[in-house]
């Protein structure tokens, strides 16, 4: 049976992937903050779906939480096959009105730690000649948006420049892009997500369960939903300075994901 590993797994786009991938019959190691929330998870996965689900209790904004993680994913006596590196978060307001400290520890959750468990995890899977990693950006990644979507550019240029540099060995990278997703996200970053159109909002579950298929048809990018599609291709056609000033009028108010 192959063993998924999932960071921020106790609510939102990490307990559906937890789910869906369950469902699927893969084992579970859940990582999160929260000891109780994860064992709880990790209760409700094995009752539901029957599979093995242990906890790490890591937080990724140190460098205990990283190593803590790194270290699951090198060991060789309890392999890996697929990483989804799910954890992260949004601050609401403006560059300059968050204190840089908060922009650094974004920083190191979305990109540092995105980097070294895509190194662990796709070092132990080259060698085995098998595996997958989903790192979950956000279309913010294609709009000017301060450091969140400077952040989540980034996992996705990351995540396509190392999956061709690891093509044929086996090992599978996909950036998830997703749109708004009904989650905690928005209520943990104080922002305001009932001024955003119903149509615009995304099934947690759907979103996980479109990656898991994106990630076997062997796309390096996934952008779930027809909508979505829709706005990126239009998205395109439009200068930088227009996505500018589109993304500065609404400031951090509505971040994707």
């Amino acid at each position: 049976m192959t063993t998924a590993l999932i960071t921020g797994a106790t609510a939102g786009l990490g307990a559906a992937f937890a789910r869906r991938l369950a469902r699927d019959g893969h084992d579970l190691v859940l990582v999160a903050r929260d000891e109780e929330r994860l064992r709880e998870q990790a209760a409700a996965m094995h009752d539901r779906y029957g599979v093995n689900a242990s906890v790490t209790v890591a937080d990724l904004s140190t460098e205990e939480g990283i190593s803590t993680v790194e270290e699951r994913l090198t060991d060789q006596a309890r392999p890996v096959d697929l990483l989804v590196n799910n954890a992260g978060f949004a601050n609401r307001d403006t560059f300059l009105k968050v204190p840089v400290e908060d922009e650094l520890t974004m920083l190191k959750v979305h990109c540092e730690a995105v980097l070294r468990l895509t190194s662990a995890a796709a070092g132990s899977m080259r060698d085995r000649g098998r595996g997958g990693v989903v790192n979950v950006a956000s279309l913010a990644a294609f709009v000017p948006r301060g450091t969140y979507g400077a952040s989540k550019a980034w996992v996705v240029q990351f995540t396509q420049g190392v999956a061709k540099d690891l093509a044929g060995s086996g090992v599978r990278l996909m950036a998830l892009c997703p749109g708004f997703v009904r989650t905690e996200f928005h209520k943990r970053a104080g922002m305001d997500a009932g001024s955003v159109p119903g149509w615009m909002w995304l099934d947690a579950d759907k979103v996980a369960g479109a990656a898991v298929k994106d990630l076997a048809r062997g796309r390096t990018l996934s952008i779930p939903g027809v909508r979505y599609k829709a706005l990126m291709g239009a998205a395109n056609l439009l200068p930088r300075s227009v996505l500018a000033r589109a993304s500065s009028s609404t400031g951090r108010r509505y971040a994707p994901r």
